[in-house]
C-alpha cells in the first residue's frame, strides 16, 4: 500500500478535530444540523460511496424502486450524522444522563451469560451506533474490550482509540486480536467484534446474505466455540418515536462447533435485523467485494 504523507495525516487529523469540536461544543440540536451538513458533505464529496450503496441495495433488494434505495441510502447518511454527533458527545456522556440517549432491552440475556461465567461474545455491526453502544455497556455493565481494525491515519486512530476509552473500555487491533480476546473471555469480560465486514478470500467462508453468497470471517463462531462465550447479537439501533437509541440484546446464537454454520447462522441474524432497520445499515461498504474463487 501507498504510503501515506505527513501533510495528508494532518490536514485529515485538523479536519476531523475541527469538525468533532464544533459538534462536542454546540447545543444537541445545532450539532445534529452540524452533523447532518457534514453527512452530506460526505455524500458529495466522495460519490463512490453512494455507488456502492447504490449496487449493494439493488443486489440485496432487487424488487425495490431506484427512488426507494436513494432514499434508504439518504437515510444511511442521516445515521452517520447521529452517530457523529453521539461521539463528539461523548466525553458529557455519563450513566446519570445516559438514558437521554438510549435505553436497553434484553439485557437479561447478557446477565445469565455472565453468570455462566465464561465470557461474553457480542455479535455486532455497523448498524446504527456501534461507537455508542460499546461505550454505554461499559458504563452501566464495566469496561468490555472492543476489536477494531487501526484506522489509515494513525493520527485520526489515536483519536479515536481515545474517545472509545473514556468509559474504561479497551481496544484490541484485529489483526493480533485471538490471543487477547481469549484471555478476556477466560476473565468473564465481554468482547465486541463487528461480523458484517468484508472478508479476505484466503480467510473468508462464503456464506448466502441477502441472496448472495458473502465473505465472512469464520474467526467469532471459532472464538465462540473455543472459549465456551455466549454469542450474542447486540445493536444500537434508532428509534425515531422516541428520539433516541435502544441497545438491543438478542438470545445468545446456539454454536455448534461447525464455524460455517455457525457463521452463517450469525450472519442470518444479523441480516434479519438490518431488513428491519435498512437505512441505519452501512451500505456504503463493499460488503460483497471478495468473490468465491469459482
Amino acid at each position: 500500500m501507498r504510503r501515506r504523507s505527513v501533510f495528508r495525516n494532518a490536514s485529515e487529523y485538523l479536519a476531523a478535530t475541527v469538525a468533532l469540536k464544533s459538534l462536542e461544543w454546540s447545543p444537541v440540536p445545532v450539532a445534529n444540523r452540524l452533523a447532518r451538513g457534514y453527512a452530506r458533505l460526505l455524500d458529495r464529496a466522495a460519490p463512490r460511496l453512494r455507488r456502492a450503496a447504490e449496487s449493494n441495495l439493488a443486489m440485496a433488494f432487487p424488487e425495490w424502486s431506484a427512488s426507494r434505495r436513494s432514499q434508504t441510502i439518504d437515510g444511511v447518511f442521516g445515521s452517520i450524522a447521529r452517530l457523529l454527533v453521539s461521539f463528539a458527545k461523548l466525553p458529557s456522556i455519563r450513566r446519570e444522563n445516559l438514558e437521554r440517549w438510549l435505553r436497553v432491552e434484553g439485557y437479561e440475556h447478557v446477565e445469565s451469560a455472565r453468570r455462566a461465567g465464561r465470557g461474553v461474545l457480542f455479535a455486532t455491526a455497523h448498524l446504527g451506533n456501534w461507537e455508542l453502544s460499546a461505550y454505554a455497556y461499559g458504563l452501566l455493565a464495566g469496561p468490555m474490550d472492543v476489536v477494531a481494525r487501526a484506522l489509515d491515519n494513525p493520527w485520526i486512530d489515536a483519536l479515536v482509540e481515545r474517545r472509545r476509552a473514556l468509559s474504561g473500555n479497551q481496544v484490541f487491533l484485529k489483526k493480533d486480536s485471538a490471543r487477547p480476546i481469549l484471555k478476556a473471555l477466560a476473565a468473564n469480560r465481554a468482547v465486541g467484534i463487528l461480523i458484517d465486514q468484508n472478508a479476505a478470500v484466503d480467510s473468508a467462508v462464503f456464506v448466502d446474505f441477502f441472496g448472495t453468497p458473502a465473505a465472512a470471517d469464520p474467526g467469532f463462531a471459532k472464538l465462540a466455540e473455543h472459549s465456551g462465550a455466549a454469542a450474542i447479537p447486540g445493536f444500537a439501533v434508532w428509534s425515531e418515536k422516541e428520539r433516541r437509541y435502544v441497545l438491543r440484546f438478542y438470545p445468545p446464537v446456539p454454536i455448534t462447533g461447525d464455524p460455517v454454520c455457525d457463521t452463517k447462522a450469525l450472519q442470518s441474524q444479523l441480516e434479519s435485523v438490518i431488513r428491519e432497520y435498512p437505512d441505519q445499515w452501512l451500505w456504503i461498504h463493499r460488503r460483497w467485494k471478495t468473490r468465491p474463487p469459482q
